[in-house]
C-alpha cells in the first residue's frame, strides 16, 4: 500500500499509533464503519507495534455526509483528536488531551502497560468502572486511587468537584462507584436576566403566540343546518430569541449501554451525546445515566460550562457495554435526578436511547412476558409530581418499539424511530433543536361557543389532554410547552342549526400561557370565529377550505395507521394493508389532493412506505411497527420525530420541523470531528436493503 493511502487508513482509524516503517508494508487492511479491523488484520496489525483503541468515538466512520467545517465544530471533542505517533515518547494526556508535561503541578500516573496519564483524569476514568487502558486496552490489577480530599489547586482548576469524591468498591470483576442516598449535588444556577428589554405588556406582536381560525365554510344559508361542522384553530409560536435571552434546560439523558450496544453504536452514541453536549449553554445542566442490568449515575446535574463540557465529555468517553437491559431502573435513575435537585432551570426534558428488549421488568427471567402495562417501565414521579417528557429513541430494528412509544406518550415526549445506526446524531440534534427554543409554557387553549344554540361535539387534538364541560358550551385544551415557530392545528365540530340572522358567531378561542423565561402569566385577546347566513346559497356547491381539509386528512391518516397496527398484531397484514389503501383512496379525492397540497401528497407516500413495511411479517416485526410508532408520535404531538432511515426522508417529516430544528441537523451534518475521511457515496437501496444488519464495510480505495 502507498504512503497516501496510508495516510488515509491513519485519517480513518483515528486514534492508531502507527511506526514510520509500518508504511511500507504492502498489506491491505479493512476498515469497518467502526474503525475496526478483522482479527487477523489485528493480530498483524498489533505484531509490528501498532496500538488499537475501539472505545473512542474518533474511531468511528461517519457516513457520508457535506463535510464542510463550521465555527462551531472547533474543538467539539477532545478526545477526537489524533493521538501521539509515539507512545514511548507521550507528551499528552490520552483522556483529556492537555499537556502531560512533569513540574507543571499535575500529578502523573504511569500504569503497567506504560502509558501515562494524568492522575486526576485517570481517577475519574476508574470511577466510571474501566479498569482497561484507553489506550492499548490492557487489562489493570492496580488502579490508582484518589484521596477524599483535593488539594488547593486541585479546587482553584476545578478537577474534582464533590461528586468525584466518592469512595470506590469492587464487586466482582466491575469497579462502581458509590452514589450519595439524594441527588442533590446540583450545580447551582446563577441569578439570570429574567426581565426583556420591553415589559411583558408592550411586547411586539412577534413574540406572542399568533391565534387564527378558519371556518370549513364561509357562509351557510339560513334555511340549511349543517351536522358536524368544522372549524379549525391555528397556534403559531413566537420566533426563538437569541442564545442569551432562551429558557435554560435541564436535560437528563438515560443511555442504554447492554451487551448489544458494543461496538459501532456505543462509539455512534458517544459521538453523539458530543454533540449535544456541544450546543448546551452555560446556563443549561446535564446529568448522565448510564444503564444495563443495572444503573448509575455517571454524571450529576452539571453546568455545561468550559470545566463541566470537559468533565461531561470524559464521562461519556468512558461509558463501556455489558449485561442486560433494565430500562426501568434507568429511568428510575433519570427521575431522582430531576426529584432531588436543589433548584430548577425553567425547561426540564429527560432523553432515552436504548436499542433492545426490557429483560427485567417486562420479561420475565425466562424470557416470558410478565405483564402487558408497559407504563410500568415509566416511574410515576415523572408523570405525576414532575409531568416532565421523555423523548425517547428507539435504536435499531431490535429495540422494544411498543415500550418505547407508550412511556413516550404517557410523560409528552416524543417516540423516533433510528432505524439506520448513523443517523443517531441528526435525531438528537432534531430533539435538541426543540428542547434549546422553548417559547412557551403551561400553554391552555380555551374554545367556547358564542351563539346560545350551539354546542361542542368534539374537539380533536391528538394526544393533547382535552377536557369539554358538561354542558358541552366550552372546552380546554392543554398543550404545555411551545418550540418556537412550532405550529399546531385542533378541530372543533359543532352542529349549525337554522338561522334568521345575517351573521352567526360560532366560537370565541383565548389562550393563556406562561413565558419561560421572565416566568410572568400572558394572555391573549380572544378571537371570535362568525359566518355569514346569507338568504340562499350561491351556485355551485359549498366550497371547503383547503386548510380544513387538510388537517381533516391528517387525522384520517393517522387513525388508519392506527387502526391498521392494530389489525396487524393480531395477524392479520392482507387486512392492515387494505385499511392503509382505502385511506389512501379517500385522500386521493379530497379537495387538498385535488389542489395539489404538499401535506396532503406527503401522507398519501407515507401511507403507502408503511404498507411496503406490512408486506410481510418478518418485515413488519423488524420496522414496520416501530416506523408506523414514530409516525402517530410525529402527528399525535404534531411534532418532527426520527422516521426510519433519516430525519427528513421526506417532505412530511419536514412540516413539523421548526427553523431551530432544521438548523440544528444541518450543524450535525456539517460538524467535521478529527480527521475523518470522505467515504464514496452508497447507491440508493431498496427497502430489502434497508433492513439488512447494519454492519456495513468501507474498505479503503487499493
Amino acid at each position: 500500500m502507498g504512503s497516501d493511502k496510508w495516510k488515509k487508513a491513519k485519517q480513518a482509524l483515528g486514534c492508531i499509533l502507527i511506526p514510520q516503517t509500518l508504511e511500507q508494508n504492502n498489506d491491505n487492511i479493512n476498515i469497518n464503519i467502526n474503525g475496526s479491523v478483522t482479527p487477523s488484520e489485528r493480530r498483524r496489525v498489533s505484531d509490528a507495534g501498532v496500538s488499537l483503541s475501539s472505545t473512542s468515538p474518533s474511531d468511528v466512520i461517519r457516513p457520508p455526509s457535506p463535510m464542510t467545517p463550521t465555527p462551531s465544530s472547533q474543538g467539539l471533542m477532545r478526545f477526537s483528536r489524533t493521538c501521539s505517533k509515539s507512545s514511548s515518547k507521550q507528551k499528552t494526556c490520552a483522556i483529556c488531551l492537555n499537556s502531560m508535561i512533569p513540574g507543571q503541578g499535575l500529578a502523573i500516573f504511569t500504569a503497567e502497560c506504560s502509558h501515562s496519564f494524568h492522575f486526576n483524569c485517570i481517577t475519574s476514568n476508574v470511577k466510571h468502572g474501566n479498569r482497561v487502558c484507553p489506550v492499548c486496552r490492557a487489562k489493570w490489577k492496580e488502579i490508582p486511587f484518589q484521596s477524599r480530599t483535593p488539594g488547593p489547586r486541585e479546587k482553584l482548576r476545578g478537577n474534582m468537584p464533590s461528586w468525584n469524591r466518592n469512595d470506590l468498591s469492587t464487586e466482582g470483576n466491575h469497579l462502581q462507584a458509590s452514589e450519595p442516598g439524594i441527588y442533590d449535588d446540583d450545580d447551582f444556577i446563577e441569578e439570570q436576566r429574567r426581565v426583556r428589554e420591553q415589559s411583558v405588556d408592550s411586547t411586539s406582536d412577534n413574540q406572542r403566540i399568533e391565534i387564527r381560525t378558519c371556518p370549513e365554510v364561509s357562509a351557510i344559508p339560513k334555511s340549511i343546518s349543517y351536522a358536524d361542522f368544522t372549524v379549525l384553530i391555528h397556534l403559531k409560536a413566537p420566533i426563538a430569541g437569541s442564545q442569551n435571552s432562551r429558557a435554560p434546560v435541564d436535560l437528563v439523558t438515560v443511555l442504554d449501554v447492554s451487551g448489544s450496544m458494543a461496538g459501532t453504536k456505543l462509539a455512534l452514541l458517544k459521538r453523539a451525546m458530543g454533540f449535544v453536549i456541544q450546543h448546551l449553554g452555560p446556563h443549561d445542566r446535564l446529568s448522565v445515566i448510564a444503564f444495563s442490568a443495572t444503573a448509575r449515575r455517571l454524571f450529576p446535574l452539571r453546568r455545561m460550562n468550559d470545566i463541566g463540557r470537559h468533565q461531561a465529555l470524559q464521562a461519556v468517553n468512558s461509558l463501556s457495554s455489558n449485561g442486560g437491559t433494565n430500562i426501568a431502573e434507568g429511568l428510575k435513575k433519570g427521575a431522582k435526578v430531576m426529584l432531588d435537585r436543589k433548584c430548577k432551570n425553567p425547561v426540564s426534558s429527560i432523553i432515552l436511547l436504548s436499542d433492545g428488549q426490557d429483560t427485567y421488568t417486562v420479561m420475565g427471567p425466562g424470557g416470558a412476558q410478565s405483564r402487558t402495562d408497559y407504563n410500568s417501565l415509566l416511574p410515576s414521579s415523572i408523570q405525576q409530581s414532575l409531568q416532565i417528557p421523555v423523548h425517547t429513541f428507539g435504536f435499531g430494528v431490535d429495540h422494544d418499539a411498543v415500550a418505547m412509544h407508550s412511556i413516550s406518550e404517557a410523560s409528552g415526549g416524543t417516540f423516533s424511530f433510528i432505524e439506520v445506526e448513523s443517523v443517531i446524531q441528526d435525531a438528537f440534534a432534531q430533539c435538541m433543536g426543540g428542547l434549546l427554543s422553548v417559547v412557551t409554557q403551561e400553554l391552555l387553549v380555551s374554545v367556547e361557543c358564542v351563539h346560545p344554540t350551539l354546542e361542542l361535539r368534539s374537539i380533536e387534538a391528538g394526544s393533547y389532554f382535552v377536557q369539554l364541560t358538561d354542558n358541552a358550551r366550552l372546552g380546554q385544551i392543554n398543550v404545555g410547552d411551545l418550540y418556537a415557530e412550532e405550529d399546531k392545528h385542533f378541530l372543533a365540530t359543532l352542529n349549525i342549526p337554522k338561522a334568521s340572522i345575517n351573521e352567526m358567531p360560532l366560537l370565541k378561542v383565548n389562550c393563556s400561557y406562561r413565558d419561560p423565561l421572565t416566568n410572568n402569566p400572558i394572555s391573549l385577546d380572544e378571537v371570535v370565529v362568525k359566518i355569514d347566513r346569507p338568504e340562499t346559497q350561491g351556485p355551485g356547491p359549498l366550497v371547503v377550505s383547503i386548510e380544513v381539509d387538510r388537517q381533516r386528512n391528517r387525522l384520517r391518516a393517522a387513525e388508519a395507521m392506527s387502526e391498521a397496527k392494530s389489525v396487524a398484531e393480531g395477524g392479520d397484514l392482507a387486512g392492515a394493508i387494505l385499511i392503509l389503501e382505502r385511506c389512501r383512496e379517500m385522500l386521493s379525492a379530497s379537495t387538498s389532493t385535488q389542489a395539489g397540497d404538499p401535506m396532503t401528497v406527503g401522507l398519501g407516500n407515507e401511507l403507502r412506505e408503511i404498507q411496503e413495511r406490512m408486506c410481510n411479517r418478518q418485515i413488519y416485526e423488524a420496522s414496520g411497527r416501530a416506523y408506523v410508532l414514530s409516525g402517530l408520535s410525529s402527528h399525535s404531538w404534531q411534532r418532527a420525530t426520527a422516521r426510519g432511515d433519516t430525519t427528513s426522508s421526506t417532505s412530511l417529516s419536514q412540516v413539523y420541523q421548526t427553523t431551530m430544528m432544521a438548523d440544528m441537523i444541518t450543524r450535525s451534518q456539517t460538524m467535521v470531528f478529527g480527521n475523518v475521511p470522505s467515504l464514496p457515496v452508497a447507491p440508493p437501496r431498496s427497502l430489502s436493503q434497508r433492513l439488512s444488519p447494519r454492519a456495513l464495510a468501507y474498505n479503503l480505495p487499493r
